[in-house]
């Protein structure tokens, strides 16, 4: 079964057309999508900062993928969909009460709010799926098709959400786990269906310049978190010296990790998609799969700068130590990995970067939150310095 009839489906047609740069604009309708998110990220990170514990961060991780596979869907939808048509424009505000109800769950959702949390979640996936078969069905059947497979693979998913949510202590986990293992491997196998078999990703007719904005937009909705909660932490304590210098480490990680993506990685990765014949699979492997990364290591970033401005000195939790180096570390190796799926080399400056980040936790014992926090900065700092002499050198050597 190659295709569906064609004769079926939402009449009119809801498709974006066009190949200009109007044709794939971010519609304010999707901005207004994304202002739940800016809640979603909020809660996570606040999870964090009140239970610091690696349950708590095993929970956080697992809501985390369920959140960004949820808006990265949705934004692969938007990609083919136009959402300035009435019909996608009812969905998008449809899906935007229901993440709001599911991230009103997520402090909870491995307490009592599970089913808070799982069943909007479930909502979203399969019935913004089910209105993209029905929206695609007359005008573009192949896709459809695609979307059926999607759908298949949703519904098993969202069986093992609800079911999570209906468990408790040990097995949510360990069905949430496989949930969301499901919704890692679902595009990663083609979708694949018995029946239907694989999607062909040169089906794939992404628009890379949508899709690269939106990727963009989340990873600025994720460093809008890390200032909110610093300012906001900057706000209640007492001002003293040692404080500002916190409060600067803190506003300094926000800036180096905008320069590091968006200054340094951003305009390639942008022009690499949209140069592709067949960008399909360019758009899931560097924005889809890899963007959790950086996102990750933002959220991380700011709980740890929290913690940095209401305990700056004395000793160093090894808990505060290893948020502050790991998501540094995390959040090079998603630029490297970035770099590399957009077309580029193996970043050294990146790689390496990562490695002293995370030989950086060998000073825990010995100096104090703030003087740590500086110099995770410093290894942000000489990545950026080092990509752009390496860079300046290249561009020498080929003049």
């Amino acid at each position: 079964m190659d295709t569906l009839s064609g004769r079926w489906g939402m009449r009119a047609d809801v498709l974006r057309h066009g190949d200009g740069h109007d044709s794939s604009r971010v519609g304010y309708i999707e901005l207004f999508f994304d202002l739940v998110f800016v809640f979603a990220v909020t809660q996570l990170s606040h999870s964090l900062i009140e239970h610091p514990d690696g349950t708590t961060l095993l929970h956080t991780a697992i809501l985390g993928w369920a959140v960004w596979w949820l808006w990265i869907d949705t934004t692969w939808v938007t990609n083919w969909l136009d959402p300035e048509r009435v019909p996608v424009r009812t969905m998008l505000m449809v899906l935007a009460l229901l993440g709001l109800l599911m991230s009103s769950g997520i402090p909870e959702a491995f307490e009592d709010k599970a089913l808070m949390f799982a069943v909007p979640y479930v909502a979203i996936q399969v019935g913004r799926t089910a209105f993209t078969v029905w929206a695609m069905g007359r005008h573009w059947p192949d896709n459809a098709l695609n979307f059926v497979r999607i759908l298949v693979w949703l519904s098993v998913s969202g069986a093992f959400w609800i079911v999570g949510a209906l468990a408790h202590d040990e097995a949510r986990l360990w069905l949430w786990v496989v949930a969301a293992l499901i919704d890692v491997a679902g595009p990663r196998a083609l979708f694949r269906v018995p029946g239907l078999g694989a999607t062909d990703p040169n089906t794939w007719e992404v628009r890379g310049a949508h899709m690269a904005e939106r990727v963009s937009l989340f990873l600025i909705i994720s460093l809008g978190e890390s200032i909110v909660v610093t300012g906001a932490a900057f706000a209640e304590l007492e001002v003293s010296s040692t404080l500002i210098w916190a409060f600067l480490a803190a506003f300094a990680s926000t800036v180096l990790m905008w320069l590091l993506y968006f200054d340094r990685s951003e305009h390639s990765g942008t022009a690499y998609i949209e140069s592709r014949e067949q960008p399909g699979m360019v758009a899931q492997t560097a924005y889809t799969y890899i963007p959790f990364l950086l996102v990750a290591g933002i959220v991380a970033t700011a709980v740890a700068d929290e913690l940095v401005l209401e305990h700056p000195t004395g000793e160093t939790e090894p808990w505060t130590a290893g948020l502050l180096c790991g998501s540094a570390a995390v959040y090079l190796v998603g630029n490297a990995l970035f770099r590399r799926a957009t077309g580029g080399r193996w970043s050294v400056p990146h790689l390496v970067g990562a490695l002293l980040a995370l030989a950086a936790l060998a000073l825990q014992p010995a100096v104090a939150p703030l003087t740590l926090s500086w110099v995770t900065n410093a290894v942000l700092l000489a990545v950026i310095v080092g990509d752009v002499a390496l860079s300046r050198r290249e561009v020498s050597t080929t003049s």
